[in-house]
């Protein structure tokens, strides 16, 4: 293998992925008329349905809205369909008639309703594959964020290995949501919930990966595996920072 021109080759993807991504970032899901969902990971996860759009990566971070509508085009028979947004019934937590049709269809009626801003009452179902997982704290009313690289405890008593197994199979889950690192870019990533001002712990790993999208007031706030790996030395970091969802 000629090293120069794999370099050469992987440095060209980038611009390409770079130039995709940017422009992927300037649409919103008011912007489109169609959404887009997939089920490849209904072998393992049966009630599963990933509604992808503008705002909202696949949680594998795998396909973003303008990959499921190149996908769909190429093959209209395949596991990635078009879902009609139908009408907006809530914008800020992202619920639309077109989707609660197509997800009680795919599920077999066991989900009817699905937020896909929201991590509370009807959130986005969890297959198992995904990138990271959201998930409630609630001695301090906020989230917490881990990756599936991360293999120490978080401040709810868990690792990620544990919370996948609560969170995967397709299930619908209060509090915990399996996501894509790109969907916490969004700037519509659980604005129903207040967004990444209520996130308050990741690893340091993933924060240094999310450096560029999370606001720089808040960036020294938001506690890591070597501030606290517990609910009470997260309040008591929280605390001593002035993190603002904890002020508010």
């Amino acid at each position: 293998t000629d090293e120069e021109k794999v370099k050469e080759l992987v440095e060209r993807a980038r611009q390409i992925y770079q130039a995709r991504d940017e422009r992927i970032a300037a649409l919103r899901d008011e912007d489109v008329d169609e959404f887009y969902g997939c089920v490849l990971c209904q072998s393992f996860a049966p009630t599963h349905i990933s509604v992808i759009s503008p705002d909202r990566t696949a949680n594998c971070g795998a396909i973003n809205w303008l990959d499921g509508r190149a996908a769909y085009k190429l093959d209209p028979e395949g596991p990635v369909f078009a879902i009609p947004k139908g009408e907006c019934l809530d914008p800020i937590r992202g619920e639309y008639s077109g989707v609660n049709e197509v997800v009680a269809e795919r599920s077999l009626g066991e989900f009817t309703r699905v937020y896909l801003h929201s991590a509370f009452e009807h959130p986005h179902t969890s297959c198992g594959c995904f990138q990271g997982i959201c998930f409630y704290i609630p001695e301090v009313d906020a989230f917490g964020i881990v990756h599936r690289d991360y293999p120490g405890e978080t401040p709810v008593g868990m690792r990620f290995s544990t919370m996948a197994g609560e969170t995967s199979g397709g299930k619908q889950v209060e509090g915990f949501l399996g996501l894509s690192i790109q969907y916490i870019r969004s700037p519509k990533f659980l604005q129903a919930d207040g967004g990444l001002r209520r996130v308050v712990w990741m690893p340091k790993e993933l924060k240094e990966m999310l450096k560029d999208s999370i606001p720089e007031d808040l960036y020294d706030k938001i506690a890591t595996e070597e501030d606290a790996t517990s609910a009470d030395e997260l309040l008591e970091f929280l605390q001593r920072v002035g993190h603002p969802w904890i002020l508010g």
